[in-house]
């Protein structure tokens, strides 16, 4: 499929954004969870506030690669492949079919984002539970992004100059 320079640009750009979304997912995920992270230190965020800074990092990198893939790159992908777009959900039946991920965990980390998000000040054993699950989707999340990235590939729909 022959895209035009517009569409190039636009999945080439996007690429570049989830590789760095991914970057520093994997990165705050890390200097979070590897001391680890138990419900303790969720209670203590209000006296930790260099630990209160990863946690706003990883909540807001958590949601921005999953609506960066979800919002922008997968009708994007689509569309360069000739297929038809349309609500969320329909778009990802059809990355499901493709192989790129799994709806059901897709719309639990949907769910959960917006847990981390809304429940952060209110309950810390909730906010405790959706950031260790949310540690666990991490793998998921960035496996989802590399097959997109790795379709474009196989499809030539981004120069590799315009990845670097």
């Amino acid at each position: 499929m022959t895209l035009s320079p517009i569409q190039q640009s636009r999945i080439c750009f996007l690429l570049r954004v989830v590789q760095k979304e991914c970057k520093y997912l994997l990165q705050t995920d890390a200097r979070l969870f590897e001391p680890g992270f138990c419900l303790a230190d969720a209670e203590q965020l209000d006296i930790t506030p260099e630990r209160a800074e990863r946690v706003e990092a990883f909540v807001g990198r958590f949601g921005r690669l999953q609506d960066t893939l979800g919002d922008k790159l997968l009708p994007v992908l689509l569309l360069a492949l000739g297929e038809r777009t349309g609500p969320a959900i329909d778009n990802l039946d059809q990355a499901e079919r493709f192989g790129w991920l799994t709806v059901e965990p897709w719309l639990g980390m949907r769910s959960l984002r917006n847990q981390m998000v809304h429940e952060y000040v209110e309950d810390m054993n909730i906010l405790h539970n959706a950031l260790t699950t949310g540690h666990a989707f991490v793998p998921q999340l960035v496996a989802t992004a590399q097959n997109m990235m790795d379709e474009v590939s196989r499809r030539g729909l981004c120069n590799k100059i315009d990845m670097a």
